[in-house]
């Protein structure tokens, strides 16, 4: 499998798949990816693990004894998973570009802070900027178990943490503190 292990830690494996795939197949790419690389983590035989996806409901990753909390995110060119072993995991992945109604957005997405503070900066630093912010945002979300919707300013109790990834990506992990959950 060409996944590549691009975070462990604290109970968290972080993969991704570098390849300009149809969506389908990069989905049925990353799963099989999440499965071997959960079964080398955790020193289990693959055929013991599985990944569950119900429409609605976060995706899960089914152990012996237990389940982990499981998240994807796709943007052409490279797809990540996150699993998480003792809580809930939110991952978002995005191509550094140009968008040309980023203001509109922010405000709608991002809420007025940001927006603000992507008004504020350089042009050469807003789509860098604006995509660590989606990211952020997108994978918190995840984490929380809720929807993408327009902004609602309600916080999220989310701890976040940039992924290293391949050059013109930004990627961010959420975790939520203290939230256990035992396999």
């Amino acid at each position: 499998m060409d996944a590549t292990v691009l975070w462990s830690g604290d109970d968290v494996l972080v993969i991704g798949i570098a390849a300009v795939l149809p969506r389908a197949e990069a989905r049925q790419r990353l799963r099989a990816a999440v499965r071997e690389a959960a079964a080398q983590w955790l020193q289990l035989d693959i055929e013991a693990i599985s990944a569950e996806s119900t429409p609605g409901a976060p995706p899960r990753l089914l152990l012996p004894g237990g389940v982990a909390s499981l998240s994807f995110s796709h943007d052409e060119g490279l797809s990540l998973a996150a699993v998480h072993l003792h809580g809930a995991v939110g991952i978002d992945v995005m191509r550094v570009q140009d968008i040309a109604d980023w203001a509109n957005l922010a405000r709608d997405y991002l809420g007025p802070q940001v927006a603000e503070e992507l008004a504020a900066c350089p042009d050469a630093l807003r789509p860098l900027l604006l995509a660590q912010a989606w990211t952020a945002r997108e994978a918190a979300l995840k984490c929380a178990g809720r929807q993408l919707a327009e902004w609602d300013g309600v916080a999220l109790n989310c701890h976040l943490q940039a992924v290293e990834t391949p050059q013109n990506f930004v990627a961010t992990l959420a975790t939520i503190r203290g939230q256990t959950r035992r396999v």
